[in-house]
Formats: C-alpha cells, sequence, structure tokens
C-alpha cells in the first residue's frame, strides 16, 4: 500500500469517528444551491464560498467546465435534491487555459506517461506507445477566462433539462 493511501485512509478513520451529529444531515443540500468549479488543488470551495458540510452540493471538474457529466450532476442535484440555484465558478490562472485540444491529443497520441510541465508549456518526456483515444474527447479548455464562464452559463441555461 502507497504511504499516500495510508495516510488518506487514517484521515478518513479519523474523520468518520468524529462524523457525529453530521451523519443526520439530509441529502438535499441546506442552502438549496450547488457550485460547479474547478478541481484545481489549491482552491477550497468551503472556504471561498462560505460553506458549512451539508450547505451545498460541489461539482468539480478540470476548469470547472458545464461538461456533459457536470450538467447530469446539476440536474440531478435540482430533480432529485431540491438545489433551487447554481453557481459556475472559474478561476485565474487555471491550468485549462495553458493547453489546447490539439496540444493534448498530440501528447496522448505520443506517448501515455506525464508530461512535463516547463516555462515552454507542455513537454511530452515519455516513451510511447501513446493512444489516438484522446482525439476523440472534447477538453474544454479555456482560451478566455470570462467567455468560459459565459459559455457555460449559456449551455446550462440552455439545456433541455435545465427548468427556467
Amino acid at each position: 500500500m502507497s504511504e499516500i493511501l495510508q495516510e488518506v485512509l487514517a484521515a478518513n478513520q479519523k474523520y468518520a469517528a468524529n462524523f457525529g451529529d453530521r451523519a443526520k444531515l439530509a441529502k438535499p443540500a441546506v442552502r438549496h444551491f450547488a457550485v460547479l468549479t474547478c478541481m484545481d488543488a489549491r482552491l477550497d470551495p468551503a472556504k471561498f464560498a462560505g460553506l458549512a458540510e451539508g450547505d451545498a452540493h460541489v461539482i468539480r471538474n478540470a476548469g470547472g467546465r458545464a461538461s456533459d457529466d457536470a450538467i447530469r450532476s446539476l440536474v440531478i442535484s435540482y430533480k432529485l435534491l431540491g438545489t433551487r440555484e447554481w453557481l459556475v465558478i472559474h478561476h485565474t490562472n487555471c491550468g485549462m487555459e495553458f493547453f489546447t485540444n490539439d496540444l493534448m491529443r498530440g501528447l496522448l497520441a505520443h506517448s501515455l506517461e506525464t508530461a512535463a510541465l516547463t516555462e515552454k508549456g507542455c513537454q511530452d518526456v515519455g516513451k510511447g506507445p501513446g493512444s489516438r483515444a484522446g482525439e476523440f474527447i472534447e477538453w474544454l479548455t479555456i482560451r478566455d477566462q470570462e467567455q468560459s464562464v459565459r459559455d457555460d452559463v449559456q449551455r446550462i441555461r440552455e439545456h433541455p433539462l435545465v427548468p427556467g
């Protein structure tokens, strides 16, 4: 077992042992809203949105983008759990701003090993084989931060499963 896994399991055991009354919290978000935001490890949605456990549903992915899966989660939050409001929160210096679909597809086609992040951008340092399967994925990269938020909000608003 890896050292990280051991640390996470120990932390989880401590968390579960002290869970107490939080186990009685209802599944619906107490404040009836959800946040769609980035998975960036530097961000803590509870802190930047002033959330306590049980307050809101938090959906995270690379870039905080309104992907099909993010919309799936938002619709479940609304339809089954009574969420009435959604917030789309992107952030400055997001990693999704620093590459393109073509770059990602090229890196994956060359090698499946982790690329190096250099001053010149992402550099593939791995040896093949790679995979062309990345050509079939829309990576939802970000060229313009403000526009990406507008695009995501519009996509959510116009989705046929999202209420008016």
